[in-house]
């Protein structure tokens, strides 16, 4: 099957082993073929972030960064490497975004209180400042389409999928 920005079209195998049909956003068909629904999903979630991205200030952190202070807000303090290995990437990337928010007061490197030879990243109070404006600002920008584009039971909709999208996130 093929997304086209509304509607699902082609062929494919339901899980009766049946025909599927052609069905639009709004139909309860689910397109069967799996690499079809994930080139659906990553068009999607990666129109959706860029253009919130493309709405930050010139300046602003970038995703790299927003990842890791969203990470070390909610989980805590970590070691470089162990943040490295969450966020996928390599040791030396991680350096230099750490260095980065470092030296915007981001972030603070302490040594690791149960063994000195490692530094351990924290979050700071303006670390946190900047998460919040940043979450403002999309949430905000979502939340005006959302009320202004959409009927309720569309946003119930998109709600409904949310798990499923922290899932499939996980997972990846």
């Amino acid at each position: 099957m093929t997304w086209t920005g509304r509607t699902w079209t082609g062929r494919s195998r339901n899980d009766n082993g049946g025909d599927g049909v052609t069905g639009t956003m709004g139909d309860s068909a689910e397109p069967a073929d799996a690499a079809a629904a994930a080139a659906s999903i990553r068009l999607a979630v990666a129109r959706i972030a860029r253009r919130l991205r493309q709405a930050h200030r010139v300046g602003d952190v970038t995703l790299s960064e927003a990842s890791v202070l969203s990470r070390l807000s909610r989980d805590g303090a970590d070691s470089p490497g162990s943040l490295a290995e969450l966020e996928r990437v390599r040791p030396q990337a991680m350096a230099s975004t750490l260095g980065a928010l470092e030296e915007r007061g981001l972030v603070s490197r302490e040594p690791d209180s149960r063994d000195g030879r490692r530094a351990v990243i924290a979050v700071t109070d303006a670390g946190r400042k900047v998460l919040i404006d940043r979450r403002s600002e999309s949430v905000q920008r979502l939340t005006d389409v959302l009320d202004g584009e959409f009927t309720p039971a569309e946003r119930q909709r998109l709600l409904a999928v949310v798990p499923l999208l922290d899932r499939l996130a996980e997972r990846l």
